[in-house]
């Protein structure tokens, strides 16, 4: 364990076990799922792209071959030493202050559906604060069905795979996630806290944080891009 744990987080297996249960190894090797490809089409060539959560470099690493300029984020020493070729700045995402602005916030790996709203609200005024006036931000929700289609399992290639276990409400709107990880020569688990958000729910919280949904970049709606309100 690198740190102490969130109230409502965990993980185990081998290696560091990063404070909301994220195990640095397992995340190595998962490999991008279409993500770079669908920030490519949504952005100018060659933009700024400030990556908030980006631990290994899982997308960091596609989009520096694309050509973007990325500053990388994360809380975490041990997953920003995988970073290779960005700019890296250790932070919990809700108190980044940077004093710059980039064409492109990336915010994904869902973590707009944090389970304490008063998190979720920090995170998404970090996206405002650091996305330039006619940037935009780009965020990953999770799909409609998300936590309805429990348990489901995928493959993670070319030998692993991961298992969404179980999604249990716990109270107030949040449900407690444990997801599955199994590879050949280990296994590791993670329990998180998340808060599902309708449609409207969502933009209502990007609403309140100074930001306006230009598009659903993806037929599930999971990818949106939202631009900033001029005032």
């Amino acid at each position: 364990m690198t740190d102490e744990r969130r109230r409502g987080y965990d993980g185990t297996g081998p290696g560091a076990i990063t404070p909301d249960g994220c195990a640095v190894e397992m995340y190595s090797r998962l490999p991008a799922r279409g993500e770079p490809e669908v920030i490519e089409k949504a952005v100018p060539a060659g933009a700024s792209i400030l990556e908030l959560g980006c631990g290994v470099g899982r997308m960091t690493h596609p989009l520096l071959d694309r050509g973007f300029a990325v500053t990388a984020v994360d809380e975490s020493a041990e997953m920003l030493a995988r970073v290779r070729g960005a700019r890296t700045v250790r932070s919990p995402i809700e108190e980044l202050d940077l004093g710059v602005q980039f064409d492109v916030v990336l915010l994904a790996s869902f973590l707009v559906h944090a389970g304490d709203p008063v998190v979720r609200r920090r995170l998404l005024e970090t996206c405002r604060r650091h996305v330039a006036a006619d940037g935009c931000v780009l965020l990953q929700r999770e799909g409609e069905e998300w936590h309805l289609d429990v348990p489901r399992e995928r493959p993670i290639p070319p030998d692993g795979l991961v298992r969404i276990a179980s999604s249990t409400p716990v109270g107030d709107g949040v449900n407690s996630v444990h997801v599955e990880y199994e590879f050949p020569d280990a296994r590791w688990t993670q329990t998180f806290l998340s808060r599902p958000l309708s449609t409207a729910e969502f933009e209502r919280a990007l609403a309140e944080a100074g930001l306006t949904v230009d598009a659903y970049l993806t037929e599930d709606r999971v990818w949106v891009r939202a631009r900033p309100d001029t005032v």
